[in-house]
């Protein structure tokens, strides 16, 4: 979760009264923070000639992003404590918006921007730096190190609109990034921030593109190049008082999120409290237009019923109401169901998305001191394992009593391992691959349990021989007609090692598995002449796979209820696989697909 440092001082002052240590992390606690740390004791760092005020470390739940700075927590714990009513977001309405216009071309690489103003801000040194570390918060934390959202913010004074989003080769965008006095195009850019040590681990998610994406003024001054830096032209100082905010984003749920953290943490300090001025988004490519950003509240309900029994409690829907209000939302009982209320959830919380987030803020609110002790009686259940992980527990327990050794090898694995290794090609449309993987052990994730079981074998060579060793465990493939574009599959997989072949063994070993899923063996003949038996039944066929030794492989099929399905394969490894895997004796594999026997 991430921890948030705050002045001591400021912070007491804000709450309207001074706070022990104790009474501090008391009053954490009941709004479901922690203090982590309280730095007046220590040996504080000296800047400039003086001694860094004492702070508070403050760790915040990992979905709370408008608690990620100052503003955020100092709000939100008035509000707690009924120091301060609950502001109302307000979008003004001027004469003329300002526009962002999206170019087409914008779609081949950072597809959504968004905008806002605030206009009369009035900055300290204390509220500047909270204004930029509120940035960086949400870069590391929702925007996932800006692959996802980035945002640049820029003094309005200094730019006119309206603006461009637009998405051009590198050699075309020529400006001065922020703090330089040099103009660079993109390409000189790239080379001149390589070892910076905050902004050289961004360069990745634009570098190889052919087009980067870059955001203009009416005179074609450039304000950005997303996701990496800002032009030093716009740049924000204390003594800007109007912010003009563009983020860019892969994500556009997150983008709006992203703008209305921003927005209504810093609004607070606009010459009319908590209103933002909105920009008008118009895209080229899909002729859409819209107003940035969306402030209106989203309506919820929450079931007294279910939240008292959630909680133990016996409350109303008018103590609910009350309660609710404490955490910053708008509630009152319903008029037509007498067991409902009717929720507000502010821009600020982009976390609730069930009544069950309204119910943990409930129960926040009413004191998790407070809530009664007892066992619960009337929601008891017993668990029962997944049917797959049933299943996978009778193959596993078989197995072993066949003299198998169970092992568990690491589900990630080299594309090498996982493809070259075996004799296999990569079509790019199998294997799930990691992003940004550590090092090159770890590319993929596999999608055969044969690597992990041939890279055991190849650790525990000094063991003696014949080795059988079995796992029964999860591959996965990408799968573009879900939702998440990969799906898992369990596999059985087993590996004999020793200086004979093995072949009979591992065959023997899958006719003992089918036996004992109650899968009777037939020939590929009888399986044509009945197809349409309503039982199970396999039959093997030989296979031409360059991960086996030629004649020495066959596909296993299963028929059930008329349909055939090709569950895996076994067979003697080639030698050219042995020798990558270091393996001086053959090897015989099975690998079964088990899940068609639900």
């Amino acid at each position: 979760m991430p921890t948030i440092s705050v002045d001591k001082a400021a912070l007491f002052k804000e709450l309207g009264r001074e706070y022990t240590t104790e009474e501090f992390d008391e009053l954490c606690f009941e709004f479901g923070i922690e203090l982590d740390e309280d730095t007046t004791d220590q040996n504080r760092p000296i800047v400039d000639g003086v001694q860094e005020p004492p702070q508070l470390k403050i760790e915040i739940p990992a979905n709370r992003y408008d608690l990620l700075c100052f503003e955020g927590i100092a709000l939100m714990l008035n509000i707690f404590l009924g120091r301060k009513p609950l502001p109302e977001y307000k979008l003004t309405q001027p004469a003329q918006l300002q526009e962002i216009i999206v170019k087409e071309d914008t779609s081949k690489i950072r597809p959504y921007v968004s905008g806002a103003i605030l206009r009369g801000v009035k900055f300290d040194k204390a509220r500047y730096e909270s204004f930029i570390a509120l940035q960086d918060k949400l870069h590391q934390n929702l925007a996932r190190q800006r692959t996802l959202v980035s945002i640049g913010t820029h003094d309005l004074d200094t730019v006119k609109g309206p603006f461009t989003y637009e998405a051009l080769p590198p050699k075309d965008i020529k400006f001065i990034p922020l703090n330089q006095t040099q103009e660079m195009n993109g390409e000189e850019l790239m080379n001149f921030y390589e070892k910076h040590q905050q902004l050289g681990k961004y360069l990745h998610i634009i570098r190889d593109s052919p087009v980067y994406p870059v955001i203009y003024d009416s005179s074609r001054t450039v304000c950005s190049l997303p996701p990496i830096i800002n032009g030093d032209h716009s740049k924000i100082t204390m003594d800007t008082t109007n912010i003009f905010i563009e983020i860019t984003a892969l994500d556009r749920t997150k983008l709006e999120i992203v703008n209305r953290m921003m927005v209504t943490m810093f609004s607070q300090y606009t010459s009319e409290p908590f209103t933002i001025e909105p920009v008008k988004i118009v895209s080229e490519h899909n002729n859409e237009t819209r107003i940035t950003p969306d402030l209106s509240p989203r309506t919820a309900e929450a079931e007294v019923s279910y939240i008292n029994q959630c909680c133990g409690l016996n409350l109303t829907a008018v103590d609910i109401s009350n309660y609710l209000r404490k955490m910053a939302f708008r509630a009152k009982p319903s008029i037509n169901k007498p067991d409902v209320v009717d929720v507000e959830i502010p821009p600020t919380r982009a976390d609730v998305l069930h009544q069950c987030d309204i119910m943990e803020d409930v129960a926040i609110a009413y004191g998790f001191n407070n809530l009664p002790r007892s066992f619960p009686s009337k929601s008891g259940t017993i668990a029962q394992p997944l049917p797959i992980n049933k299943l996978s527990d009778i193959i596993r327990v078989e197995t072993a009593m066949a003299g198998w050794s169970e092992v568990l090898p690491l589900i990630l694995c080299s594309h090498d391992e996982n493809f070259g290794w075996l004799n296999r090609k990569d079509d790019g449309n199998t294997a799930v691959k990691l992003a940004n993987p550590k090092t090159s052990e770890f590319q993929v994730v596999r999608t055969s349990l044969l690597p992990g079981l041939l890279k055991t074998i190849r650790e525990n060579k000094a063991h003696s021989v014949p080795m059988k060793i079995f796992e029964v465990s999860d591959v996965a493939f990408k799968d573009l007609s879900l939702e998440r574009k990969s799906r898992n599959e369990r596999h059985y997989a087993a590996a004999f090692y020793g200086k004979s072949s093995g072949f009979e063994i591992v065959h023997g070993l899958m006719d003992r598995v089918m036996a004992m899923l109650k899968s009777a063996f037939i020939t590929a003949e009888e399986g044509l002449i009945n197809p349409a038996a309503s039982h199970s039944h396999y039959y093997i066929k030989e296979l031409n796979d360059r991960t086996f030794l030629p004649g020495h492989a066959a596909s296993v099929h299963l028929r059930i209820g008329g349909k055939d399905h090709v569950i895996g394969n076994f067979g003697i490894l080639h030698p050219e696989v042995l020798e990558k895997y270091e393996l001086k004796y053959p090897v015989s594999t099975l690998e079964l697909n088990i899940e068609p026997f639900l």
